[in-house]
């Protein structure tokens, strides 16, 4: 990583891209910092979620939501080297209409994040609902309370500083820990019972839509977070910055020079990207056949103040009582990871959202820091306190889950328009990258469609005709709760 500031391009950075493999590798890591916060709130609470309500009939779906954004990411990834500029920098270069210095969709991504907050707050509330299985005073108040604010200023703490390099390793030990804990519990759970059968597997990987639509709400709720979603894909670009890639690459010219760093950086910022999705792919499937093979089978579905302990039975089924200590202690690690990668992001984003509105310079570097300082402890009090209010982890994470949706339609939009409007002509991809972007930017569009339907158009026109009246939230609270 560069030593001088990363969001200010200078001749004196520049560094040519390895040529080997091995090279290549060194500086892989941007990509694993998503997965650390994908996997706690998308993979563990939403993918076993969808798993017991469903048993294997939409794993097909779920490992679909993995594959189809990562496309979009890398136009993201790909616009952040060759220009150098932090995501709201480059979204504040769309065409439509401004409130003051700030684009409409900064605004409408500042309002999105409320709700995303309440997705965020659930993860505080199930790192919570971990420890209170070791100290079961936690679980009434005052200690909850205690317990929760404990866990958002623990977190404060390890991301006020806000050094990439830090949170690029502590992401990495505690998503690798807890993911060989979880295939050593699948390989297990195929000696008993419970075992996952070919006919499972085949019939999880063949596109079939459940008649029920509850399960399939519950579903497309898990789009949003399975995978990379509108946030993690926002926050990569961050993450690639700060890894140096943009400032490697130089400021931007007609040299052959600048334009042989570029397609080297962005063939490296591939392979960060394809790698991270092969590794929460991979996660989000056990996770999923572990809720199928496991909660479904036994009507168990995890939600409300029994989510620790139900997500806990996927693994003492398979590898014996003694599992459900170490899974607390595993659920308690990544779900803290999903909050520690998670702040560190959003520190960014808001900061960069506030200094495009005019409240600071963020390419300024003491302006920065000081923003990201304040956001690590003001965000985190917020999580604590939604999580007291709503008490319901799992509701709270499907209800983030479905503002990520509609955030994933800005972030389309804008890699559209990256593509075809700002992406230097010596870059242009293939022919086979563009029909796949627009595969993937399809379906995001019409899963978000659907969404905004069933939870917004249908509520207000409900709204309208009394006695069928419900809420949004009442709504989905319903399915969840079912």
């Amino acid at each position: 990583m560069s030593t001088n500031n990363p969001y200010v391009l200078q001749e004196s950075n520049i560094k040519e891209p390895p040529d080997s493999l091995l090279g290549r590798l060194q500086y892989i890591g941007p990509g694993f910092i998503l997965s650390a916060s994908i996997v706690g709130s998308g993979e563990l609470i939403a993918t076993t979620l969808v798993g017991a309500k469903a048993g294997f009939v939409l794993m097909w779906f779920i490992i679909f939501s993995c594959l189809v954004k990562v496309v979009v990411q890398l136009e993201f990834g790909k616009h952040a080297i060759s220009s150098g500029e932090s995501t709201m920098a480059s979204l504040n270069t769309l065409p439509g209409p401004r409130l003051g210095k700030a684009n409409w969709s900064i605004w409408t991504w500042l309002i999105l994040m409320i709700a995303k907050m309440m997705q965020v707050g659930g993860i505080v509330g199930g790192v919570v609902l971990a420890a209170v299985e070791f100290f079961p005073g936690l679980g009434q108040m005052p200690g909850r309370a205690i317990a929760s604010y404990v866990v958002a200023a623990s977190v404060s703490l390890l991301v006020f500083k806000g050094y990439y390099l830090l949170i690029e390793k502590a992401s990495l030990i505690m998503l690798g820990g807890f993911t060989l804990f979880t295939l050593a519990s699948l390989i297990a759970l195929q000696s008993t019972d419970m075992a996952i059968t070919s006919s499972n597997f085949i019939s999880g990987s063949i596109p079939n839509i459940p008649a029920e639509t509850t399960i399939l709400l519950v579903a497309i709720g898990a789009f949003g977070i399975t995978g990379v979603g509108g946030d993690e894909i926002m926050a990569y670009n961050y993450w690639l910055i700060e890894k140096g890639y943009a400032a490697y690459t130089g400021p931007k010219n007609d040299s052959p020079e600048w334009e042989r760093r570029a397609k080297g950086w962005i063939r490296i910022m591939y392979w960060d990207a394809i790698l991270a999705m092969v590794a929460y792919t991979a996660m989000t499937v056990m996770f999923y056949l572990l809720g199928a093979a496991i909660l479904h089978r036994q009507g168990m579905v995890p939600e409300g103040a029994e989510l620790i302990s139900t997500l806990g039975n996927m693994y003492t089924q398979s590898l014996g009582p003694w599992a459900r200590s170490v899974f607390i202690v595993g659920a308690i690690i990544v779900l803290y990871s999903t909050l520690f990668a998670a702040l560190a992001a959003w520190t960014r984003m808001f900061a960069d959202a506030f200094g495009r509105i005019g409240l600071l310079d963020f390419e300024q570097e003491s302006s920065r820091k000081r923003a990201i300082g304040l956001a690590a402890w003001a965000i985190p009090a917020m999580w604590a306190t939604l999580f007291l209010v709503m008490e319901n982890p799992a509701l709270m994470v499907i209800l983030g889950g479905l503002a990520t949706v509609v955030i994933l339609l800005i972030v389309v939009f804008a890699a559209i328009y990256f593509r075809y409007q700002r992406l230097d002509k010596r870059l242009l991809p293939s022919g086979l990258y563009d029909t796949t972007l627009w595969i993937s930017s399809i379906a995001i569009f019409l899963v978000a469609l659907y969404v905004i339907y069933d939870k917004v158009y249908v509520p207000a026109r409900n709204l309208i005709s009394p006695p069928q009246a419900v809420t949004t939230i009442e709504s989905t609270a319903r399915y969840v709760e079912r």
